[in-house]
């Protein structure tokens, strides 16, 4: 069993774009089930989280300072300006443009972790910005998608704080609760949680695209390619940051895949809690949660490959 769940998580980008192409080959399956479950999917995946993490993965917070402010800063300077610029420069419509927003303002994405790992990253840097990005996410993540998206979109920033409270801070607190009381539990789960979650995003894409089948088929290759500009230069960008600043090696990779890797999850989650009106809006998130596993692998392997 181990095994399996080992594949599964090791070719996640896989699964994740296969389900997504069996989603848009057969719409039907999943159409009947409601968009909203999405939200409490994403907090079982968040729970999961939690349950990896320590708090000693926090102690970078105040041992490295520096290299976690500047990782942070990054994530939500770079990937935000780039979402509006794209959507700009390819004159998206509103709930597209509003989709791309949303991905760019959210924190790391919880592979981001795994991908640092493999690419030989500095792994302690790459923990600690997601998780510092994630608790930040119910401040940043609002304001942000406001002074980005306001102008023309309501942005109801209170609702969307409380969202991200209760769908991502609520379960890793818990996560991190269970993982304290009952350690023996928590040490049995841990090998299969990277493989469930894997499972889960999946399926969260499959909802998404199943749910807006007929209109991506009908123009979905400007999205794609918006989305995976998106990505890539957010990893470029990240990289050149960690230059320009005379980082490590290791550094650089970290925070290059922290600032390209998003919660796409998040974005379409809270696509559809506050942006109903705007279905299209979900779209950007399930497309990039497709393309950033697969980048993420193929720059893992390069960064591996380089010396």
């Amino acid at each position: 069993m181990k095994k399996i769940c080992h594949y599964i998580s090791e070719y996640m980008g896989v699964l994740v774009l296969v389900t997504a192409l069996l989603a848009l080959t057969f719409p039907d399956a999943l159409q009947h089930v409601r968009p909203t479950v999405i939200n409490y999917m994403l907090g079982i995946v968040m729970f999961g989280m939690g349950l990896t993490l320590n708090l000693q993965d926090f102690r970078i917070v105040f041992s490295r300072p520096k290299d976690v402010i500047t990782g942070c800063l990054a994530q939500f300077t770079i990937m935000p300006l780039l979402a509006w610029g794209l959507a700009r420069l390819f004159s998206l419509d509103e709930a597209l443009a509003l989709g791309v927003v949303l991905v760019g303002c959210c924190p790391g994405g919880t592979a981001s972790n795994v991908i640092t790992y493999l690419a030989k990253g500095d792994l302690a840097l790459s923990v600690g910005m997601t998780g510092v990005s994630t608790l930040l996410a119910p401040l940043l993540t609002p304001l942000l998608t406001w002074v980005l998206a306001g102008k023309n979109i309501h942005v109801d920033v209170t609702s969307m704080f409380l969202s991200i409270l209760w769908v991502v801070i609520l379960p890793i607190i818990i996560g991190l609760v269970v993982k304290t009381l009952l350690p023996r539990f928590t040490e049995k789960v841990t090998d299969y949680l990277p493989a469930f979650s894997s499972v889960v995003i999946a399926l969260i894409v499959a909802i998404v695209i199943s749910a807006n089948a007929e209109k991506l088929l009908a123009g979905g290759l400007l999205i794609i390619v918006v989305v995976a500009l998106h990505n890539l230069c957010g990893l470029a960008f990240g990289y050149l940051l960690g230059r320009l600043l005379g980082l490590s090696e290791a550094k650089k990779r970290a925070i290059s895949i922290e600032v390209g890797m998003q919660n796409s999850g998040l974005a379409s989650s809270l696509a559809t809690i506050h942006f109903a009106a705007y279905p299209l809006a979900t779209i950007p998130g399930a497309i990039f949660s497709v393309w950033h596993n697969i980048s993420g692998a193929a720059v893992a392997y390069l960064y591996k490959k380089k010396r």
